[in-house]
């Protein structure tokens, strides 16, 4: 964590820079000054003893040449003194100036590449710096940040690829294999149910293995969705606040967010509970009875693979629902927040899905 500096922390570079910069020559100058200062009243004070000598060595003219002598060299001192330090200020502000300007075209650059680091994302990792200029260390710091892109967009596009083709190579053999079972084997074997069982649980953790790679990887188009409408589809039971607010995004991975939240209270509740969902301005707020949560336990929840109390990996689940939920809330720009029930309200959980709401209802047709 850094640390304020002397100026601030809203203090920029070129402002350091300028003040630095005055503030050296501020203190070279003064004891430039001092110096010359030092300098001009020990010759001062040699030229007026040789001037006072030369007059006679007792009597009123030697005493009055002595004190015109004092008088001049006091005054001169004063007024060197005062105006070398009246320049010196004028000076040392005419530097920051310069300290000031002469920063902001060093940093240009910088500016530049930060500009331009802004506008990257994975989808426009294609494009680089490029900054210009003499081989210097801001070229330098340019080129190393265009490598570093490069890698991540080879990086990226492994991703892109493995996606593409999990799909097809993961679900391929499963599905040769359940074929398999379902035709070679008798209804009445025992050995047949379990191991379309595992086939099936195997086909969910791949499914939600890939949903979470793509949602993680941010979305690539996007349109405006009523969310009171996915929820509606998902879920007939839920209370619907006029439309629930329309979120710029995706139909398809929302509506997957929707699914898992219910899903996941459905699974971990308690014979006979409840659930409860409810979204109005891009809120989806999703409510069930079950067992006490620890408040510890709360963040492990949106960890992949992670399972509530109860649960073994023998189950239907794959261990995936929050930590898809957590991912598609972060790719629409959103967070996902879980409260933890007491028992006196019949455990469970509370969890609020925040979603930006980037239009109003009028403009988007029905």
């Amino acid at each position: 964590m850094s640390r304020p500096g002397l100026l601030g922390a809203g203090s920029t570079i070129r402002t350091r820079i300028a003040l630095v910069y005055g503030g050296v020559f501020l203190v070279l100058g003064a004891v430039l000054l001092l110096v010359v200062n030092l300098l001009v009243r020990a010759g001062t004070d040699a030229d007026v003893e040789a001037i006072v000598a030369q007059a006679d060595g007792a009597g009123p003219a030697f005493v009055e040449a002595y004190r015109i002598g004092d008088d001049i060299r006091r005054a001169l001192g004063e007024q060197m003194l005062m105006w070398s330090s009246m320049a010196l200020l004028v000076i040392a502000c005419g530097a920051v100036v310069v300290g000031w300007w002469t920063a902001g075209r060093v940093l240009r650059p910088v500016h530049d590449m930060t500009a331009r680091a802004r506008r990257l994302s994975e989808r426009n990792l294609d494009e680089r710096l490029a900054v210009r200029g003499p081989d210097d260390e801001l070229k330098e710091l340019g080129d190393t940040i265009d490598a570093l892109l490069g890698r991540l967009e080879a990086a990226f596009d492994s991703q892109r690829r493995f996606i593409a083709n999990a799909s097809h190579e993961l679900r391929t053999p499963l599905a040769t294999q359940r074929a398999a079972i379902q035709i070679g084997l008798d209804d009445d074997c025992e050995v047949r149910q379990v191991l379309l069982d595992a086939n099936r649980r195997s086909e969910r953790l791949i499914d939600g293995l890939l949903l979470l790679a793509r949602s993680e990887r941010g979305l690539a188009e996007r349109e405006d969705v009523r969310l009171g409408d996915v929820v509606a589809e998902e879920y007939a039971g839920a209370c619907v606040v006029a439309d629930g607010g329309v979120v710029r995004g995706s139909r398809v991975l929302l509506g997957q967010l929707v699914r898992n939240l219910v899903a996941n209270a459905v699974a971990y509740n308690v014979p006979g509970g409840d659930v409860a969902v409810r979204v109005a301005d891009g809120v989806l707020t999703v409510v069930n009875t079950g067992p006490v949560v620890p408040e510890e336990d709360l963040d492990g929840l949106f960890e992949p693979f992670r399972r509530g109390e109860g649960r073994d990996r023998t189950g239907p689940g794959a261990g995936l629902g929050l930590s898809i939920v957590r991912s598609i809330a972060a790719a629409h720009g959103g967070a996902v927040r879980a409260v933890a029930r007491g028992a006196a309200e019949g455990g469970g959980l509370v969890v609020t899905v925040t979603l930006p709401v980037t239009v109003t209802t009028a403009s988007v047709p029905a």
